[in-house]
Parts: C-alpha cells; sequence; structure tokens
C-alpha cells in the first residue's frame, strides 16, 4: 500500500479541487440567479406602472430615497416573512408544506446544465463554465424542470379547498400538454446540431454561414423559437396562460397559503422566467457567443484579427449571455402586461392543434431539408 500513497493522495487533491471549483460554480449561477429574481420582481411592477401611465413602485425608502423604488423587494421579504404563516385546519400538513419544495428545487436544479460561459484556465486546469455537462443536458434540464408539476397539484389538492383544487387541476392538465409540446419544438435543433448537450449545442452556433451570418439556432430554426416561446410561457403559467391562477378569479393552487411559503411559489416562478430565458438563450440566441470572437481573440472577416486577453474573452461571454438572458426576459415580462389572457379551453386547443401539429411540420420540413443537403 505504500507505493500506492502517492498516487492516492493525488486523486484526492483532484477531487478536492473539483469538489471546490464546483461549489464556486453554484454559488456564482444560483446568487446570480437569486439576485436577478428579486429585481424581476421590482421590473415586474415598474413595466406594468409604465406601460399603463402609472407611477409604480415607489413608497419604500431609506432615509428618504427611494431610488426609483428598488428597496421594494427588501420591502416584499420583510413583509412576507412578517405575515402570519397560516395552515388550513382541514389541510395534510406534510404536503401543504412540501409543495412549495417540489415546485421551487426542479427549477433551481435545471440550471445546473446551462452553460454561462465557455472555459477558463484554473492552475492548468480546464474549467468548463457550466455546473455539470453531460451528453444529454437538455433532456435533463426538460425532464427536471417538469417536476413542478407536482409541486402544483399537491399545493391544491392538500390545501382541501375546492377553489385550489380547480386550480391545481388546470395547472396539472395544462402543465403536462405543453410538456409535451415543448419538447418537440426542440426536435429540430437536435437534428441540426446533432447532440443534446447543451455547452456543444452553443459552440456549434460559433461558425459562420456564408463567412458572417453567426449560425444560431433562430437563424435555423425561427418558427421554432417562436413555438418554443409559447410553449414555455405556458409551462410557467404566466399570462396570457395564466387560467391557472386567475388573478380576476378566485381560484389558484397557491390560494390558501400564506407568508414565505407563498413567497416560495411567487419566487420559483420568476426563476422560471430567468429559466425559460437562459435556454432560449442558449439554444437559439447563440448563448455565450458572441460574433466573430474566437477563443485568442476577435477575428472578423477578411482576416482582420484583434487579440484579446483569455480571460477578458471569457468575461466578454458571460456578460454577453447575461445580457441576451436580460432582454428575453424583458421581452417576455412586456408580454405579460400586452396580451389579454386566454380561456382554459383556448389554451388546450392551442397546445394540441395549434403547436403540436407545427411543431411535427417542423420537424418533417427540417429532415427533408437535413436529407436534400
Amino acid at each position: 500500500m505504500e507505493k500506492f500513497k502517492p498516487v492516492i493522495s493525488l486523486l484526492n487533491l483532484d477531487l478536492l479541487l473539483f469538489t471546490a471549483i464546483t461549489a464556486v460554480k453554484i454559488g456564482f449561477l444560483l446568487g446570480a440567479v437569486m439576485g436577478f429574481t428579486a429585481f424581476l420582481t421590482w421590473v415586474e411592477r415598474k413595466l406594468s406602472s409604465l406601460m399603463q401611465d402609472r407611477v409604480g413602485p415607489n413608497r419604500a425608502s431609506i432615509f428618504g430615497f427611494t431610488l426609483l423604488g428598488l428597496f421594494h423587494p427588501i420591502a416584499d421579504g420583510i413583509k412576507l416573512m412578517m405575515k402570519e404563516d397560516f395552515v388550513p385546519a382541514r389541510a395534510d400538513k406534510v404536503l401543504f408544506t412540501l409543495a412549495p419544495v417540489l415546485t421551487l428545487v426542479p427549477v433551481l436544479a435545471a440550471f445546473a446544465v446551462i452553460p454561462f460561459g465557455n472555459y477558463v484556465d484554473v492552475m492548468g486546469l480546464r474549467v468548463e463554465l457550466v455546473i455539470a455537462r453531460f451528453p444529454l443536458g437538455l433532456l435533463y434540464a426538460l425532464a427536471v424542470s417538469g417536476f413542478a408539476i407536482y409541486g402544483t397539484f399537491l399545493a391544491g389538492w392538500s390545501s382541501k379547498s375546492n377553489f385550489a383544487l380547480l386550480g391545481a387541476l388546470r395547472g396539472a392538465a395544462q402543465m403536462i400538454s405543453y410538456e409535451v409540446v415543448l419538447g418537440l419544438t426542440l426536435i429540430g435543433l437536435l437534428m441540426i446540431y446533432g447532440t443534446a448537450d447543451l455547452q456543444q449545442i452553443v459552440r456549434e452556433q460559433g461558425k459562420l454561414l456564408f463567412g458572417f451570418i453567426p449560425a444560431w439556432g433562430v437563424v435555423y430554426q425561427f418558427p421554432a423559437f417562436i413555438l418554443f416561446l409559447a410553449a414555455a410561457i405556458a409551462e410557467n403559467k404566466r399570462t396570457p396562460f395564466d387560467v391557472v391562477e386567475g388573478e380576476s378569479e378566485i381560484i389558484g393552487y397557491f390560494m390558501e397559503y400564506s407568508s414565505m411559503r407563498f413567497a416560495v411559489f411567487m419566487f420559483a416562478e420568476f426563476i422560471e422566467i430567468i429559466l425559460i430565458s437562459m435556454l432560449a438563450v442558449t439554444l437559439f440566441l447563440g448563448g455565450w457567443q458572441v460574433p466573430f470572437l474566437e477563443e485568442a481573440g476577435f477575428l472578423f472577416p477578411g482576416g482582420l484579427a484583434l487579440p484579446v486577453h483569455p480571460y477578458l474573452t471569457a468575461l466578454a461571454q458571460m456578460g454577453a449571455f447575461a445580457a441576451k438572458t436580460a432582454f428575453m426576459c424583458w421581452a417576455l415580462m412586456t408580454l405579460r402586461w400586452t396580451v389579454p389572457r386566454f380561456r382554459f379551453d383556448q389554451v388546450m386547443k392551442l397546445a394540441w392543434q395549434g403547436i403540436l401539429p407545427l411543431s411535427l411540420l417542423n420537424i418533417l420540413i427540417t429532415g427533408l431539408a437535413l436529407t436534400l443537403i
């Protein structure tokens, strides 16, 4: 055993370094997501006030400074923590408590496979800027995020409220329907790029068509991009697909929740906005890719090159990914205050008679194009 000790020590050192790097990536990504989620609660209200010609959030202040209402997310958090944590007498207390967790955790787990950059060299070790990379990353993200349906249904069922149960039944039907069509909208991309590894899909989008057009997914699959956004918004239960909550009706799977349990549902909804935006950016908008930016720097058509330090390149790519994600979040929130709510029968009809056949048609056309080319 003595002669194997150096090898065992080296393995332990590598494992320790890998664990430390993974912990840093988890802390960085989830910290950024949580912070941006709190910011989105302000963006939602500020954007709606601008579109409706209102003042918007402007009450919460520190030493008389309101900063355009930016203190409101902090005030909201304090208010929710101070509220009574009420549990209905007839509720199933175990499932009632478990439902918010089952709503939040799957959404957070899906971020593990989303690449937020290319890679950086740390102590001679190539570190991929993704928490966990494996060949079926896209399928993992779709499968894990789909587990949130259990939280939605259990929240309504465990409340023992007819109105909450109605919202839960609507939620189960809607989320199952759009989970199917959501996956079908992405089959064309898998056929084009030949992989379900999200990091590899982003790298494939770094190529150029005709020497100057970025090979982003939206260029190849623009109809699929529109269908994906529609299905993803419905999966998120946001307007115009918010029949599960029905803000103007007395229904909603979480209507019996209060205090921090309600906050978890609200927080999960905003986090899912970021998840949808990151997936759309990764699959259709080039992910962390910056046009003409290679590993060694910018390489423009015609052979013109501009060297850039590798760390600056990594920062630029992460900044591009963050900017694209912020743009998609803004677009989704603008849509939320623009389009009126559909009826429930219209929501289901759109899934099975609209997006589903169009997704199958897109797969057929993509297959024919790849065969002919």
